[in-house]
């Protein structure tokens, strides 16, 4: 996708003022439907301590923070940190970068990132990041964009991207180009299997995905193994290599 951070950044910075506006718009609504469905799939507890990464203006930050978290908003463009700042006065905000988040290792009880992860320049090594800076047990969430796996509605889907959608931007938007990266990234994202893969190799377990809106955005999960998880993993990746489980300490 040959993405270029700094070019990203501003695109963001550009439309961060009217960005949660247009997000209800382009997705009919159903934002609030995805965000709802991500703050239950973090299941956020009083006291925790959450990193939504990729936060944009905070919205995703503020519904996690409702449960008496504590949530720390991170996003590497510095107009919706600005914007973010602004609404969001309770929240902290962290001007950083995905691939490098200025976080000690095992410190987030939850790492939570909404339609961010395709702006990432080097996803991998942003999941791995993410990874590090989660206790063992910790608990992942990536809501995106994806590929429905119905044809005729994946067609219709398609369509909509390519045609509709500029349509509506160029009327709305102060950035009318961001838009047109927007569809172009969805189409070029890995579907629902890969990312799952993706997440697997960066080390979590219990990795797995549901579809929201027929497949337009899936919601991923994946937990960071305590020490039992880890012992489990190698023993079955040993059993599938060797065909045979070789028990560690044995």
């Amino acid at each position: 996708m040959n993405k270029q951070p700094d070019e990203v950044a501003g695109m963001f910075d550009d439309v961060a003022k009217h960005y949660d506006r247009m997000n209800n718009v382009l997705s009919a609504g159903n934002a609030v439907l995805w965000r709802m469905a991500t703050v239950r799939a973090v299941a956020p507890v009083a006291g925790e301590r959450i990193l939504d990464v990729a936060a944009g203006t905070g919205t995703s930050s503020v519904a996690l923070a409702r449960s008496g978290a504590e949530v720390i908003a991170l996003d590497f463009s510095a107009g919706m940190v600005e914007e973010g700042r602004r609404k969001h006065k309770k929240i902290e905000f962290v001007e950083g970068d995905a691939e490098k988040l200025p976080f000690p290792g095992n410190h987030f009880d939850a790492v939570s990132i909404s339609f961010g992860l395709r702006n990432v320049n080097e996803p991998k090594t942003a999941l791995a990041e993410m990874f590090r800076v989660l206790k063992p047990g910790g608990r992942l969430v990536v809501c995106e964009f994806s590929k429905p796996p119905v044809a005729i509605f994946r067609a219709g889907y398609w369509a909509y991207l390519q045609y509709a959608m500029p349509v509506i931007a160029d009327r709305m938007s102060s950035n009318p180009a961001a838009y047109t990266y927007l569809a172009q990234s969805i189409k070029e994202w890995p579907d629902q299997q890969q990312l799952s893969q993706w997440i697997r190799g960066v080390g979590f377990a219990r990795v797995a995905w549901r579809n929201l809106t027929g497949g337009i955005v899936a919601l991923h999960r994946g937990r960071k193994p305590v020490d039992a998880d880890v012992l489990a993993s190698v023993a079955k990746r040993q059993e599938n290599a060797t065909g045979s489980i070789k028990v560690v300490g044995s």
